[in-house]
């Protein structure tokens, strides 16, 4: 069992980088920029075949943590700049094209995640309907005392209605009452009305005054006009706390140590699923997904973003970066991430060993 958490945790990071090299590959494709090879996975290649009508390679490799869309002479395919003068080379064609296809990775992680987020909310998301009940009713208390029972549904509190009111809002009526006064209660019973009177008791240990009950709220699935809205909400507010947390990365480096590579995300991914089920491992394809997008478009050389930026100096000055030195810099970035993963896989297989 263990090994199934594990390989449906290798799938969903399969299934995130696949989506994000797909944007890739598609947006390019739509806009006639030629693809020489996607590939999902790193390594020698297992598969790969050959389009015999646009002459793109698509390649399956060992390794699941990884992929790649690689345009017809980009630096990836063309590092020396030998084939730049083909107009079928990724950096002859328009400015704006590259920069689609370049931002439809992420775009595409954004994508999944939100249509995800509309699976959990169609299947899964539960909202309060505003119906209050007794859950529970303590022994020996003015609750159980004046007979109040358990699936007691509360219609009145001193005369007032509180079938609206949340299970937070009517223990704030309760509590705020003259404790020296009983208060009138009304419930449904079975189909009956049922009125009682309680008396506030106070507990010594805390010093305030209770009944000894435990109010619920009862829930209801999302209505299909609120699917959509509480999917958008749940996707912004994943994003605004990645985004936060990023934030405090670079300027105190809190979070730096609870970071994690794939194999502490394959790790997170297999034992949250093991323990919550399919609906903690779809909320973490969304969670991962929207990080997965949000971090490419850093722009730190080597990920997306950073060829967005060497795009917008091109926009605007008319002509592009000179190729060498943008060579250059991509190998830094490039060494800059291969030692942060080897840095966050190291911190990895120290906690597997719970060091």
């Amino acid at each position: 069992m263990i090994i199934l958490y594990i390989l449906l945790a290798i799938l969903l990071l399969g299934i995130l980088i696949m989506v994000h090299e797909f944007g890739h590959f598609a947006a390019a494709r739509l806009c006639g920029i030629e693809v020489k090879e996607f590939s999902l996975g790193f390594g020698p290649p297992i598969f790969q075949r050959v389009s015999k009508k646009t002459g793109t390679a698509f390649s399956l490799r060992p390794i699941p943590l990884g992929g790649y869309c690689m345009f017809y002479g980009d630096m990836d395919d063309d590092p020396d700049g030998k084939v730049q003068d083909d107009p079928r080379a990724y950096d002859r064609q328009p400015v704006w094209k590259r920069m689609i296809s370049v931002v439809a990775g992420p775009l595409m992680n954004f994508v999944l995640a939100f249509l995800v987020a509309l699976m959990l909310m169609t299947f899964f998301a539960k909202a309060p309907d505003a119906n209050t009940y007794i859950h529970a009713v303590y022994e020996n208390s003015p609750a159980m005392e004046a007979g109040l029972q358990p699936g007691d549904k509360l219609l009145t509190i001193h005369g007032d209605n509180v079938e609206a009111l949340s299970a937070q809002d009517i223990v704030g009526k309760i509590t705020g009452s003259d404790p020296s006064q009983p208060i009138p209660f009304t419930v449904l019973r079975e189909g009956e009305i049922v009125p009682l009177e309680i008396q506030l008791r106070k507990n010594e240990d805390t010093g305030t005054y209770l009944i000894g009950v435990e109010i619920a709220e009862s829930t209801r699935r999302l209505r299909p006009g609120e699917i959509i809205p509480e999917a958008w909400e749940s996707c912004v507010y994943y994003g605004g706390a990645i985004i936060r947390a990023l934030g405090k990365m670079v300027t105190t480096g809190e979070g730096f140590n609870e970071s994690a590579g794939p194999i502490g995300i394959v790790q997170m991914v297999s034992t949250q699923t093991q323990q919550y089920g399919f609906m903690a491992y779809l909320e973490l394809l969304v969670l991962i997904s929207i990080n997965l997008g949000l971090m490419n478009l850093l722009p730190i050389p080597g990920l997306d973003g950073s060829r967005l930026v060497f795009q917008l100096i091109e926009l605007i000055r008319g002509k592009p970066v000179n190729r060498k030195v943008e060579t250059v810099i991509y190998l830094i970035g490039y060494a800059f991430l291969i030692g942060l993963m080897l840095l966050f896989t190291f911190k990895d297989v120290l906690r597997l060993f719970g060091k």
